[in-house]
């Protein structure tokens, strides 16, 4: 498969901006209220009268002043005619992000894992708000490694090449694999490293999957 031409980009923008998030929830609240009203043409009064607060209620809860109740906050998304959350949108939560400096990575053993292959996860970050894990390895092959073109599990995996060279299977495929090459593939399909060319080989494989609720 080839990279996308000029007349099939991609669409997500990497250096996209958005707004910068509230840490305080109260001015977040407020800001979304705010801005909500503004989009509708709503005055401070239409909105109040509508949610069944006062004037000097709803100016408190627009300037992050007071933290208004469930209940309040569910009359205004009503009078907005919007849900709820919406609300919220702009609350600034925790974000992960792990560094793992070199020679640090965890020595670890994978399901399915052959002899020889030596896997060090170079970081993870569990529950997050994007729906997405991301498992990160470095992996070394050796002489003592098996060939095993046989590894199946869910998501899209991304493999780079570091050293040594490989004829890596995907499907009924062979790719060889050289220092700077790189190969993302449909992780469900069988796939795994069958021909070792060029010994030691080192390579960076990063498998993202759908983070399972509950």
């Amino acid at each position: 498969m080839s990279i996308p031409t000029k007349s099939a980009q991609l669409t997500q923008d990497p250096h996209a901006v958005r707004d910068l998030p509230e840490k305080s929830l109260e001015m977040a609240i407020g800001r979304q209220v705010r801005d909500l009203r503004k989009r509708q043409r709503m005055t401070g009064a239409d909105l109040a009268a509508q949610a069944g607060l006062s004037v000097s209620m709803l100016s408190k809860i627009e300037n992050g002043v007071i933290s208004p109740s469930l209940q309040t906050i569910q009359a205004l998304s009503h009078a907005l005619g919007v849900p709820l959350v919406t609300l919220f949108a702009g609350f600034e939560e925790p974000r992960g992000a792990m560094h793992v400096k070199a020679g640090q990575g965890v020595e670890t053993q994978r399901a399915g894992t052959r002899a020889g292959h030596q896997y060090h996860l170079l970081g993870h970050i569990g529950a997050n708000n994007s729906g997405v894990v991301v498992e990160p390895y470095l992996i070394t092959l050796t002489s003592d490694s098996d060939r095993f073109p046989a590894f199946q599990h869910t998501g899209i995996e991304l493999l780079y090449m570091l050293e040594g060279t490989l004829g890596y299977r995907h499907a009924d495929q062979i790719y060889r694999l050289e220092p700077g090459d790189s190969l993302i593939f449909d992780a469900d399909a069988p796939h795994g490293p069958e021909e070792l060319i060029a010994l030691p080989a080192r390579y960076l494989s990063i498998i993202s999957y759908p983070q399972q609720s509950g």
